[in-house]
């Protein structure tokens, strides 16, 4: 923690702040060790000191290490002690609320607003991240196997996730609260696989489906995400052929990530082999992002990006192929940037085929 307390100031110190001022879950948590409702912040001697309302200040005791903790009232008390506290410094904060910028703006009119120091921060895992991301990534495997054991045809999409996710609260596993998508999980079969961000529904499997089966879940804080594609019987020779594209154009993803490279050079090295095999129409998001405390954090793997990975960020890579009202295939790895690349995710990637 205090490791990444310097890394935070370092940021902060780069656009000209001595101080940080968290209202983020994320980012508090990464600061102090504690998610809950309270503002985090972080003095240039190190100080940090979470403000909270009183039904809060109890776990923030608990939960958080190293941390002063102050008892405020809910709303504008939490407001009027942290600014007691910082208006003679150098302040940024990650507030994204435009009345309390308001508030704090008039006590502190230099005040600036900037998520640069904790998303810079956070982007590179330290041992106690990689330890956390690797249990969670062997349970997303685990949930896989289940998979190949439960999955059949008649099935909803709505039952399979139940199974899973009954598996995934008994380990601890929750809910990433991704904003994208109504349901914890992506499990789409036929065309509904077609979608990348299909929610759940009843539709029930059929024989020939490819099922798009994403698991993204939550585990101690972190996040870790891996998708398979399964077939349930015999599937089209175009699904079939399609699917080896993806599974060599994940090959070739994985292969080209290293500490220096260009994010964007991870995502041609993908896209690049899917369009080489007339299906680049049918890649329709980029290759990969970061992961972390949130489903999606830089480094965005996009042909857009200008970030150069760097050792221990941990990413996904993942390309896919979508056919509107055939199927979609997706193989995504959670892995940590190494010179050889920790691939955090062990279950194959061979195509999973389930004979009922």
């Amino acid at each position: 923690m205090r490791q990444r307390r310097k890394n935070l100031l370092k940021f902060a110190q780069k656009i000209d702040c001595d101080t940080l001022v968290t209202f983020e879950p994320e980012n508090l948590f990464y600061m102090t060790g504690f998610w809950g409702e309270a503002i985090g912040l972080l003095e240039k001697n190190g100080k940090t000191t979470i403000i909270a309302p009183e039904l809060e200040v109890g776990r923030a005791r608990d939960e958080s290490e190293d941390c002063d903790v102050i008892t405020a009232e809910r709303g504008t008390g939490l407001i009027s002690s942290l600014i007691e506290k910082i208006k003679k410094n150098r302040v940024c904060t990650d507030c994204q609320n435009y009345s309390v910028m308001i508030s704090l703006k008039k006590s502190i009119p230099k005040i600036k607003s900037s998520t640069e120091p904790f998303y810079n921060s956070r982007m590179i895992k330290d041992e106690k991240e990689v330890k956390i991301l690797k249990k969670a990534s062997k349970i997303i495997d685990e949930m896989f196997d289940i998979c190949t054991k439960k999955m059949k045809v008649g099935q909803k999409e709505s039952e399979l996730q139940t199974i899973l996710m009954k598996y995934a609260l008994e380990q601890e596993m929750f809910d990433t609260g991704y904003k994208s998508t109504l349901n914890p999980l992506i499990i789409a079969g036929g065309p509904n696989g077609a979608l990348p961000h299909a929610q759940v529904s009843q539709r029930k499997f059929k024989k020939g489906d490819l099922v798009v089966t994403d698991l993204t879940l939550r585990y101690k804080g972190y996040v870790s995400d891996a998708t398979r594609t399964f077939a349930l019987g015999k599937i089209s020779s175009q699904a079939n052929n399609a699917y080896e594209i993806v599974k060599e154009s994940q090959k070739l993803g994985l292969n080209a990530v290293k500490p220096n490279v260009d994010c964007k050079d991870v995502d041609f090295a993908c896209r690049k082999y899917i369009e080489d095999k007339r299906f680049g129409q049918y890649f329709i998001h980029s290759t990969g992002h970061g992961i972390g405390l949130e489903v999606h954090e830089l480094p965005t793997i996009s042909y857009r990006s200008d970030t150069k990975l760097k050792e221990n960020m941990a990413i996904t890579v993942e390309p896919g192929i979508y056919i509107e009202n055939k199927f979609g295939i997706r193989i995504e790895d959670s892995l940590i940037v190494r010179d050889r690349p920790i691939v955090m995710h062990k279950f194959t990637k061979d195509l999973v085929t389930i004979w009922i």
